[in-house]
């Protein structure tokens, strides 16, 4: 069987994106409520009297990232105190300065980034009243921020998961116009046929309306009821009832790309917060 080849003129790895084959070939817990919120009240009131950088005072505020809050500085849009501020590395005082945007206050937020490698058998919600394992657990020592999970992935997938308090961003993240790209590693009950991934490619029809993927392959180096697979859109279950639809049995089902975030040095059952230029990143979808 021919199959695509990558750059480095070998099949795709683990985890590798898959490439889009062309139609002509045959064939990819918080903590509960109210816990902590003295401390919290204490926190944020000294971070808004400790001296900021004015590009990060705009980024926390929501506006863009900290590069491109220095374009807005540059090209004259940001006054602190009714003054247009132009300088590069300027510092203001969030609870004494004004600074505003094309006439607009800005007021900034204590936004948190946490990206999680969910592991088996944890909920992605913020409360079970059965007292099962929740995806909050997980991260209960990383914020006093009450942070939401953004989308969700069901008991049995892995991968990876971004909580945030970030509203905003979570609408990007989760709305189908922006098609924020999702990588999965999907495991079969079977090897999986060639016409069944141009199936996928060209869309199918579920119980609630088409479904398709961006690109499929199978996973190099595995056995071929191994593939990886791109997709954009979000709905429920939507990778396994797409596979169930043409009979097969996900066994195992792993995210292992969301965005440009990817599960490097990320261990199972393990987070870490988003480095500034991921954030970016992230607002400028």
């Amino acid at each position: 069987m021919s199959k695509e080849l990558n750059e480095h003129n070998k099949p795709f790895a683990e985890g590798e994106p898959p490439k889009r084959r062309r139609k002509r070939k045959r064939i990819v817990r918080s903590k509960p409520d109210g816990e902590g919120e003295g401390r919290e009240t204490s926190r944020q009131a000294k971070l808004e009297k400790e001296p900021m950088r004015l590009n990060r005072f705009i980024a926390r505020a929501g506006v863009c990232s900290r590069r491109n809050a220095d374009d807005l500085i540059a090209a004259g849009k940001i006054t602190v105190n009714g003054e247009v501020v132009k300088e590069m590395g300027v510092k203001v005082v969030p609870a004494n300065d004004v600074v505003e945007y094309d006439g607009k206050r800005l007021i900034p937020q204590n936004y948190v980034y946490i990206l999680l490698n969910k592991p088996k058998n944890m909920l992605t919600t913020m409360n079970d009243p059965l007292g099962r394992k929740i995806v909050l657990d997980a991260i209960y020592n990383a914020t006093q921020e009450r942070v939401f999970p953004v989308g969700r992935l069901d008991r049995n997938t892995t991968g990876l998961l971004l909580l945030t308090n970030d509203g905003e961003m979570t609408s990007k993240m989760t709305h189908p116009s922006h098609k924020v790209r999702k990588i999965y590693n999907v495991r079969l009950d079977k090897p999986m046929r060639e016409e069944d991934m141009q199936r996928l490619l060209d869309g199918i029809e579920l119980e609630d309306g088409p479904a398709q993927v961006d690109k499929i392959d199978y996973v190099y180096g595995r056995e071929p009821n191994n593939v990886g697979v791109e997709i954009h859109i979000g709905r429920n279950r939507i990778v396994r009832r797409m596979f169930d639809h043409l009979g097969y049995f996900v066994i195992a089902l792993d995210r292992v790309m969301v965005g440009p975030l990817t599960k490097k040095n990320l261990p199972r059952g393990k987070w870490r917060e988003l480095t500034d230029q991921e954030i970016g990143w992230l607002k400028m979808l």
